[in-house]
């Protein structure tokens, strides 16, 4: 008589390989960041090329983005500093106002900021707390997540 496989072993196997290879909340939003840093690099780089929707589309897509970050600090006052939630919210409002700038008065010059912006707060999120392992970080976050969930952990 065979000895039938263990479901749940396999599947707990699989949890803890995929949990190695997910990025943290943190690092997650930082790789986001860079994404976005990229495709405004591209349209500065690629500025006489670029149609109007070309602009509101890569402004549109970091405006999403950073709205999530000014989301998460006023939906969840309890878990940042007040320093730290005027800070991001102040921010996301600079960021708000550049772009539609950026829409109504075009010029690559202005992204620049842009730019720069979204790849010093990527390297912060990115940063490991000296003495805390990739691992560690996961599972801090997972642990987070499940107190509060369908909430961010950073920004």
């Amino acid at each position: 008589m065979s000895k039938a496989p263990n479901p749940y072993a396999s599947a707990a196997g699989k949890y803890g390989k995929q949990a190695k290879e997910t990025p943290d909340q943190r690092e997650l939003e930082g790789q986001l960041l860079l994404k976005a840093a990229g495709e405004l690099q591209k349209l500065h780089d690629n500025w006489d090329q670029a149609t109007p929707e070309d602009i509101d589309n890569i402004l549109n897509y970091n405006r999403k983005l950073w709205m999530l970050f000014f989301d998460t600090a006023l939906e969840n006052p309890d878990e940042r500093p007040v320093d730290l939630r005027n800070n991001i919210v102040n921010l996301c409002n600079f960021i708000f106002k550049r772009s539609i700038n950026i829409l109504t008065e075009p010029s690559k010059e202005k992204l620049r900021v842009l730019v720069d912006i979204n790849r010093q707060i990527a390297a912060g999120l990115m940063m490991k707390p000296a003495g805390t392992t990739a691992a560690a970080s996961t599972q801090a976050s997972a642990a987070q997540s499940t107190e509060t969930p369908g909430t961010s952990t950073s920004a």
